[in-house]
């Protein structure tokens, strides 16, 4: 299934999307505020909100926020998740196609866990065209992460996924945070328009009983698009493997890499 295809599938769980994706660890803000130095009331833009998961954070620093959703059921979902904020405004159409208004200028472009999914043609050139001389890009996603302490639930699992010829053709076990490489920040250099000024990694866990684990990949683009043969299949294993276990729970871990460039 292709990037844009793929991409419009979230708006199909979008209520879901709230309730079941984390929220971004605090620290990674007070690193993106470091990093920019940008301070309120800074005028953001905000790429692929989806309901808000990025924008309340800093909304409720006093930042003033454009933010960009594809989605009309996301983007009406981050609107009454930010309704007390007038400063903050909630555009529904996609990056490629927003056309700002006239003179509009910004101190900061951020994208969470979206950033993957804007044309690598248009995004970086589109991005410095509406930033203030310095101004900054700052893009992250929040991956699966496997350190030394990782749940062996998702060893035990993955031999199902493989059997699904769902597996991603990576090695196994993944890296570690640390390990993980960050083409971001790679992307960022080559694309002429930025100069990375800094990188940090955030890992956090969260504990999920199977109904909100199987909540969770019921957000995630490749499980949504996946056959309902299949998907039902893979749920099922999920549950009668957490059953087994005295609590009933897994701990999942994520990785959040912040990379920041400063407009050249």
């Amino acid at each position: 299934m292709s990037r844009e295809r793929l991409r419009a599938t979230f708006d199909t769980v979008a209520s879901l999307y709230q309730q079941a994706r984390p929220d971004y660890p605090a620290d990674l803000y007070t690193d993106l505020l470091t990093l920019t130095g940008i301070e309120p009331p800074g005028h953001l833009l905000e790429v692929g909100c989806g309901p808000g998961k990025a924008t309340l954070p800093l909304a409720r620093r006093g930042f003033r926020i454009t933010a960009i959703e594809l989605g009309n059921a996301l983007a009406e979902e981050a609107r009454r998740g930010l309704r007390d904020f007038p400063g903050v405004s909630v555009i529904t159409t996609s990056f490629e196609d927003w056309e700002p208004p006239a003179g509009a200028v910004f101190d900061l472009l951020y994208a969470a866990t979206a950033w993957k999914w804007i044309d690598p043609e248009v995004k970086y050139e589109k991005a410095a065209t509406l930033l203030r001389p310095g101004g900054h890009l700052a893009v992250w996603d929040a991956h699966h992460a496997f350190p030394a302490d990782a749940d062996p639930f998702f060893a035990e699992i993955q031999s199902v996924i493989d059997e699904l010829g769902e597996g991603d053709g990576g090695p196994w076990p993944p890296p570690r945070p640390e390990d993980q490489p960050d083409p971001t920040a790679t992307a960022f250099e080559d694309s002429g328009h930025f100069a990375v000024t800094g990188t940090r990694r955030h890992v956090w866990a969260r504990r999920y009983t199977a109904d909100e684990y199987i909540a969770l990949l019921d957000t995630f683009s490749g499980h949504i698009a996946m056959r309902p043969e299949k998907r039902e299949h893979l749920y099922r294993e999920i549950r009668h493997r957490l059953a087994a276990r005295p609590d009933n729970r897994l701990t999942r871990h994520w990785l959040a890499i912040l990379t920041v460039g400063r407009r050249v």
